[in-house]
C-alpha cells in the first residue's frame, strides 16, 4: 500500500487522549473499495484521487487555512523583509502581536508532514504578495497591504519559494490556494484636507469623513496626493495613479460607502471602471501562469461592485483551466451570516462558492451557545438558494472561526468561561465533527487542531505555532493539552489533531460524507440532539450522523429508511446504543458525543 495511503487509514484507527471513539473495524471499507452506483458519486477511488491534485474535485478536499507569519519560521534570514525595497522592509517585533513574527514559505514546506498527516488536502496561506511593512494602524503580517502584484513578500520567502512549496506540496497531492485582493491596495493615497504632506494626519489618531456621491456631485471632495518617494511604489505601475481610486475617505461599512469607501484607510480602488477590471483580470492571470495554483480565495467581496465578479470569475476560471489546471476554484469572503447576501454572490455575482459564514454562526450557536439544532435545519432548508449552473450549497466553504473573527476556543470560552476543561475540548471535537460530516468543503483553522483559544478577534486569534514570546498569547489556557503558546505546537498526539485526522480519513473513506445529498432526520426545539444523513439517491445508500450537544445522555426516535444500520464510527465516553425495530430507529448517545451508522455492509 502506498504510504500516502496508509497514513490516511492508520488516521482512522488513532484514539483521543481524552475521550474515546469507536470504529468497526471488521466492516470499515478499504479507501480502494469506495464506489457508487450514482452518476454523480462515480469517479476515481479515494487513493487515487488523493494523489491526483489536479484532477480531482474540490469538493473532496480537507483545508487548512494558515498566516505564514504565524506557522514556522523556515528561514530566519528573511525576517526582516525586504532589502531593496524600505517600503516592504522591518516589522518584525517578536513580543506584539501586529508584528512580523519570523514564519515563512518554506516554514510551511517543512511542515508538510504535520498537515498531510492531519488529513489535509489543501493549503490556503493569507496574501504572499509584496506588502507596504509598516502602516499607522500595524504591520502587515496578514498580507492585506499589497503594494507589487507581481512579487512575493521578502518576509515571506521569494517565488522560488513559492514554486518550491508548490511542487512540495503537490508531489503529496496537497493543493495550494492564494488569498487574492482585488478591492484594495495598501494605503499610499492621502487627501490634502485629512493628511499632513508627510502623510500623517492632521489632525492625530483620526480619519477620513467619507463622502458621498451625492456630495461629489456638489463639488464637496477630496484632492488626492501621493506622499514623497511614494509616487512609484506600486506594481504594476498603473496601480500608482489615484484615478483608479475612489478617494471618498474611509468606510463606514453602510450602505454607498461599503463599495466606494477607504477599507480601514486601505486605497480602495475604483472596480466599477473597466480599466481596473481589465487591470486586476490581467495581475492574477498572470500570477496563475507563473506559479500555477490550485484556486484562488477572494477577500472583501462585498465591497467590489457585483458587476466586477461576474466577469472576473469566469475570466480567471477559464484561464486556469486554459493553463492545464482543470479543477481550478474560487471562493470568496462575504462577510454575512445571512444566505440571502451569500448566494447574491455565487448566483448574480458568479463566483462558484463563498465562505459559509451562515454555517459557522450556526455551529457555534449550537455547540458553543446551546442553541437549538433546529438552526441547523433552518440552515439547510435555504440551501436551494445557492443553486445554479456553477455553483451549488456542497461547494461552499464551512469553517468555525479564523482570523478576522476569532476561534472557536475563544468561542468556546466566552459562552461557557465556567465549565469543565473537558467539556469545552469536547464542544471543540463535537463542532470540527459537524462541519466534516454535513455538506461543504471542511476548513480548519490553523491551531485549532492543537486547541489554541486566543482572546477574541483579529490579532487576538493569530497566534504562533512555534514557540511564541507574546505575553498576550501565552498566558492563554489551550483546550486538550498543558502546553501554552510558549512551546512548539505541532503535537500529533492532540485529541484535536487526532480526532481531526480520524474524520478527515473517514470522509476520504466514505464519497457520501463528500457529495451525498443532505436529507433531514430529526429535530426538534426542545432536544439537543440531532440527526441528519447523506444519501446516494439513485442506489439508496446511505450515511446517518447523529450529534448530542446537550450535557446528557439523550435518546431519540425516528423513522427508519433502511432495512439494517450499522457503527460505522462514534466518539463520546460510551457506545451509543441503537434499536431497529423495523419500522423506526431509538437511538442514545451519551452527553457531547456524536455517531455515525450506515445501511451498507
Amino acid at each position: 500500500m502506498d504510504t500516502k495511503i496508509a497514513t490516511l487509514v492508520t488516521a482512522v484507527l488513532l484514539l483521543s487522549a481524552c475521550q474515546p471513539s469507536h470504529i468497526d473495524t471488521e466492516h470499515a471499507p478499504q479507501l480502494a473499495d469506495v464506489k457508487s452506483g450514482n452518476a454523480e458519486l462515480k469517479g476515481q477511488t479515494a487513493p487515487d484521487i488523493y494523489q491526483d491534485y489536479l484532477h480531482r474535485d474540490v469538493r473532496d478536499d480537507i483545508f487548512y487555512f494558515v498566516l505564514p507569519d504565524r506557522f514556522y519560521n523556515g528561514n530566519s534570514k528573511n525576517d526582516n523583509g525586504s532589502l531593496s525595497h524600505k517600503i516592504s522592509a522591518g516589522g518584525l517585533d517578536l513580543t506584539h502581536p501586529r508584528g512580523f513574527h519570523g514564519g515563512d514559505i518554506t516554514g510551511i514546506e517543512q511542515k508538510l508532514d504535520y498537515l498531510q498527516n492531519l488529513g489535509i488536502t489543501a493549503i490556503w496561506m493569507t496574501p504572499l504578495l509584496r506588502n507596504k511593512a509598516i502602516q499607522t494602524d500595524g504591520i502587515a503580517h496578514h498580507g492585506y497591504w499589497i503594494v507589487d502584484f507581481t512579487e512575493i513578500d521578502p518576509h515571506f520567502g521569494s517565488n522560488a519559494d513559492l514554486k518550491q512549496l508548490i511542487n512540495a506540496a503537490h508531489q503529496r497531492g496537497i493543493k495550494v490556494f492564494f488569498d487574492i485582493i482585488t478591492n484594495h491596495t495598501a494605503d499610499v493615497i492621502k487627501y490634502q484636507e485629512c493628511h499632513q504632506a508627510s502623510g500623517e494626519f492632521i489632525t492625530p489618531n483620526t480619519q477620513c469623513e467619507y463622502k458621498s456621491l451625492d456630495q461629489l456631485a456638489k463639488g464637496d471632495n477630496y484632492t488626492p496626493f501621493i506622499p514623497a518617494g511614494e509616487a512609484e511604489v506600486k506594481v504594476p505601475k498603473w496601480l500608482n495613479d489615484p484615478h483608479f481610486y475612489h478617494n471618498q475617505g474611509d468606510s463606514t461599512f453602510k450602505g454607498e460607502s461599503s463599495l466606494n469607501g477607504d477599507f480601514n484607510g486601505l486605497d480602495d480602488l475604483n472596480t466599477a471602471d473597466p480599466e481596473v477590471l481589465s487591470g486586476m483580470i490581467e495581475i492574477y492571470q498572470n500570477l496563475i501562469k507563473e506559479f500555477k495554483p490550485d484556486g484562488f480565495r477572494i477577500d472583501t467581496v462585498k465591497h467590489v461592485d457585483l458587476s466586477f465578479w461576474q466577469t472576473f470569475s469566469p475570466e480567471i476560471v477559464n484561464f486556469a483551466k486554459a493553463q492545464g489546471i482543470p479543477q481550478f476554484h474560487v471562493f470568496g469572503e462575504v462577510y454575512a451570516p445571512d444566505p440571502k447576501v451569500l448566494s447574491l454572490y455565487t448566483t448574480e455575482g458568479k463566483l462558484p462558492s463563498v465562505l459559509d459564514f451562515a454555517f459557522q454562526q450556526a455551529a457555534a450557536d449550537i455547540f458553543y451557545r446551546k442553541k437549538s439544532p433546529e438552526l441547523a435545519q433552518q440552515l439547510f432548508a435555504q440551501d436551494s438558494l445557492y443553486q445554479d449552473h456553477d455553483s451549488q450549497a456542497d461547494l461552499l466553504m464551512t469553517f468555525l472561526g479564523n482570523h478576522d473573527m476569532g476561534r472557536t476556543g475563544y468561542f468556546i470560552n466566552q459562552a461557557n468561561p465556567d465549565m469543565p476543561a473537558e467539556d469545552k475540548l469536547q464542544r471543540s471535537i463535537l463542532s470540527h465533527a459537524f462541519m466534516f460530516l454535513s455538506r461543504g468543503i471542511p476548513v480548519i483553522y490553523y491551531g485549532d487542531e492543537q486547541g489554541f483559544t486566543g482572546d477574541g478577534n483579529d490579532i487576538h486569534a493569530r497566534e504562533d505555532m512555534f514557540a511564541s514570546q507574546v505575553a498576550s498569547y501565552n498566558d492563554n489556557i489551550l483546550l486538550g493539552t498543558k502546553a501554552t503558546t510558549a512551546n512548539d505546537n505541532f503535537d500529533t498526539q492532540h485529541p484535536l489533531y487526532q480526532a481531526i485526522a480520524q474524520l478527515s480519513a473517514l470522509r476520504k473513506q466514505h464519497i457520501l460524507l463528500r457529495r451525498g445529498e443532505y436529507q433531514d432526520r430529526f429535530y426538534q426545539t426542545d432536544s439537543p440532539m440531532f440527526a441528519f444523513a447523506r444519501v446516494d439517491k439513485a442506489t439508496g445508500a446511505e450515511i446517518l450522523i447523529v450529534l448530542n450537544s446537550g450535557e446528557q445522555a439523550q435518546s431519540i426516535e425516528l423513522p427508519s429508511t433502511a432495512l439494517s444500520y450499522r457503527l460505522l464510527h462514534s466518539w463520546g465516553q460510551q457506545q451509543p446504543e441503537i434499536n431497529d425495530s423495523g419500522t423506526g430507529l431509538s437511538i442514545t448517545l451519551p452527553r457531547l458525543s456524536y455517531a455515525i451508522y450506515t445501511n451498507q455492509p
